[in-house]
């Protein structure tokens, strides 16, 4: 089994200090190189989603090729939306830091590969969103995403159609398809499903690696959940 290590990072970019969960598989040694997921809304995948466990059995069956996996957990409902949606005040600042100083960090500590393509950003809901957006900002870095229902806003869907040309993305993408009547935890209700129907839409129109599935369930763990080992046979593969 891998094993999972908690540290904390202080970002200069974000001038805070962050919580990281780094997976680092059973057979984890320095001298090799190790693709790499970043997580954020990690604590909910680790512990709602099961993620570990998934990818001990993956990589045990010879699915996937092991991989370090760094979930980043948020702090509340307030600072998660200001670094995860482009709105808010912290989201350059956080797309930064993923860039710029968590995977240099990976990359001096746990032997990551410094291939943008062996980069992937995963995420649930406004952490979803992040992670495309952490795609298109930074495709030097980031090439590979597992999207589960991201919250698509106009703001998002102007950044996807300005995808830069000629990169080698792989996304994943799923949405429920209860998911038109979202009860958000700003106490809002938002329809998620046609959104994403419409990013769906515009992905396709680009030169990409992109999969699109609709799951039957509303916007919860108890959807995705599920799924992302799907998910993970799609990103993660050998």
């Amino acid at each position: 089994m891998g094993s999972i290590t908690t540290e904390l990072f202080f970002s200069d970019a974000l001038q805070e200090e962050l919580k990281l969960l780094i997976y680092t598989p059973a057979d984890f040694t320095p001298m090799l190189s190790y693709p790499v997921a970043i997580a954020s809304d990690g604590n909910d995948y680790f512990q709602l989603g099961s993620l570990s466990r998934i990818l001990d059995e993956k990589i045990e069956d010879g699915d996937i090729d092991e991989h370090v996996v760094v979930g980043i957990p948020y702090k509340s409902v307030e600072d998660r939306r200001e670094k995860y949606m482009p709105s808010g005040k912290k989201h350059e600042a956080y797309l930064t830091f993923l860039a710029h100083e968590l995977i240099p960090y990976l990359q001096e500590h746990y032997a990551v590969s410094d291939v943008a393509n062996e980069h992937i950003l995963m995420g649930d809901s406004q952490a979803a969103t992040v992670s495309l957006l952490g795609l298109i900002r930074y495709p030097e870095v980031f090439q590979q995403a597992i999207l589960h229902s991201p919250q698509i806003t106009d703001e998002v869907l102007h950044y996807v159609q300005n995808i830069p040309e000629g990169i080698d993305y792989h996304i994943y993408h799923a949405i429920g398809t209860g998911e038109y009547e979202v009860h958000t935890k700003d106490g809002q209700i938002k329809d998620f499903l046609t959104p994403n129907r419409t990013l769906k839409n515009a992905l396709h129109q680009r030169k990409i690696d992109y999969n699109y599935v609709e799951l039957e369930g509303n916007h919860t763990w108890k959807t995705w959940k599920p799924d992302l080992p799907n998910a993970i046979m799609r990103i993660f593969h050998k």
